[in-house]
This record gives C-alpha cells, sequence and structure tokens, in this order.
C-alpha cells in the first residue's frame, strides 16, 4: 500500500501471503511524485532504491542487516512510517478487510478500495458534527 503524507490510503497491490514485498515496491511507486519513499526493511533491495532516486526523491529506508556496506538514512523522517501502519490499522477496521472474508481477490480489492474511500472522506471533513446533548431535568 501507499499512502500520502498524511497516511491516507493512495494505491493498493495485492500478492499471496507468502509473496515478498519488495517485487511490488516498483510498481507501487510508478507514476506517483513524491520528495521521500519512506518504507521498511522488507523494501530494501537496490532496484527499489535506484528507481526512487531517478524519481528524484530520498528513499527513507532502514538497511537490513545483511547488507555489506550499511547506507545511512533519516531516523526522524523514518519514524512517519506510522502514518503508514495506521492507515493499515483504520482499514482492518473493517471486518472485511481484516479478516480477508472476500474469497476472490477482485472482491477484496473493491472492498479494500471502498474502505479506503470511506477513511478519505472521513478526514476531509472541516469541522467535527455538532453533537446534540440532551439535557434531562432531575
Amino acid at each position: 500500500m501507499v499512502t500520502d503524507a498524511t497516511g491516507q490510503p493512495m494505491r493498493f497491490i495485492l500478492t499471496g501471503g507468502q509473496a515478498a514485498d519488495f517485487p511490488q515496491g516498483i510498481p507501487l511507486l510508478s507514476g506517483i511524485t513524491a520528495t521521500q519513499a519512506i518504507a521498511g526493511r522488507g523494501y530494501d533491495s537496490d532496484g527499489i532504491l535506484i528507481f526512487v532516486e531517478g524519481q528524484g526523491a530520498t528513499a527513507v529506508i532502514p538497511p537490513r542487516s545483511n547488507r555489506r556496506v550499511i547506507r545511512t538514512y533519516d531516523r526522524e523522517v523514518y519514524k512517519r512510517k506510522n502514518l503508514i501502519e495506521r492507515a493499515f490499522n483504520k482499514l482492518k477496521n473493517w471486518r472485511r478487510v481484516a479478516t480477508r472474508y472476500d474469497r476472490r481477490s477482485l472482491y477484496f480489492m473493491a472492498t479494500l478500495q471502498l474502505a479506503a474511500a470511506v477513511t478519505w472522506s472521513t478526514s476531509l471533513s472541516i469541522s467535527p458534527r455538532p453533537h446534540r446533548h440532551r439535557h434531562v431535568k432531575a
């Protein structure tokens, strides 16, 4: 999943449960303009790093422990990765998403997109709805 700078979902790619993350990194990022790409260690590959830098962005990806040359990354910027984790948690509030209720990936993708649209629409509300309080006279 790709999110914007505010943590709102932008793009999904479904894979099998046993599939590695990094092969989907370049397709997820293709066509997206950003100044920074924040991702977990699972996306630390030379191909993804070259692609991100070729797009004019800075890769904020911690290096894997098995790298011969350990790269540096901005740890303060990496702390914003929690926005991505929070986006996953918002989507998992939908029971159909959390339990993968839909058997076909087409239907599951539609459910993901609907859940993402709802999270987008709730984040766009400028002011909260006024609460209507019932006053009870004693």
